[in-house]
């Protein structure tokens, strides 16, 4: 199975190379990309940028250029206080894009067009939800990070718990091109009412990233395992 691991932030790139110092590295019209044994499996490793355009733009280049049969996307996102715990992966089962305004129309139309349930069908019964410590659900995206006043609305119109910036982006892209999908997000920080944790304190935010990124690579054999082969 040809398979595509999307790493999108910066920060998660950075991280990406110091896991895995000996990767050739090299380059796109829109990021670094690499090549590297994992499992006894070759995935290509493709820094695809932060936000939705970059999310969108790389998202398709990529299944045009390695014409993948799976695209992963491994990253980070933010939680909201009370709702879940940092350290929490989130298994995508469901995208949303939020932070778009229609005046002269039906602005929920508008959000459902980009909304996107992702089939998990294909993780098989033993699939990585069963791991402790991971979360199936939504998750909610926009080219901002969560704004505290946001989180009410986001919880009572959709039931959200995180937030992130690409995951709708990728999504989309990836049900137009009828390619397979997986979503695995790690909660590095918390929102709440009186603010987020890292902001302003963006160091906390990279270190919290560089154990993230590390237990999602450490987790990824076991849904490597569970994925079934697509039918010839």
């Amino acid at each position: 199975m040809n398979t595509v691991v999307i790493i999108s932030a910066n920060a998660e790139w950075r991280v990406v190379k110091e896991l895995y110092p000996d990767l050739e590295i090299q380059i796109s019209p829109y990021g670094e990309f690499a090549k590297l044994i994992f499992d006894n499996r070759l995935l290509t490793l493709f820094h695809g940028g932060w936000g939705k355009i970059s999310a969108a733009a790389t998202t398709q280049y990529v299944i045009d250029q390695f014409q993948s049969d799976l695209l992963i996307n491994l990253g980070t996102c933010g939680g909201f206080a009370g709702r879940i715990e940092t350290g929490t992966v989130i298994l995508v089962e469901r995208t949303m894009v939020y932070d778009i305004i229609e005046q002269m129309g039906d602005g929920a139309e508008a959000i459902e067009h980009y909304a996107v349930d992702i089939d998990l069908s294909g993780l098989g019964e033993r699939g990585g939800w069963n791991v402790e410590g991971v979360r199936r659900g939504l998750l909610v995206s926009a080219d901002r990070d969560i704004v505290a006043e946001d989180i009410p609305m986001l919880i009572e119109k959709y039931g959200a718990v995180a937030a992130d910036w690409e995951s709708g982006a990728i999504a989309w892209v990836a049900k137009k091109n009828g390619t397979r999908l997986l979503i695995l997000r790690a909660v590095t920080d918390l929102v709440g009412a009186d603010g987020g944790e890292a902001y302003g304190n963006i160091e906390l935010f990279h270190t919290r990233t560089k154990t993230m990124m590390k237990k999602l690579f450490d987790l990824l054999p076991g849904w490597l395992e569970n994925i079934k082969q697509p039918s010839s």
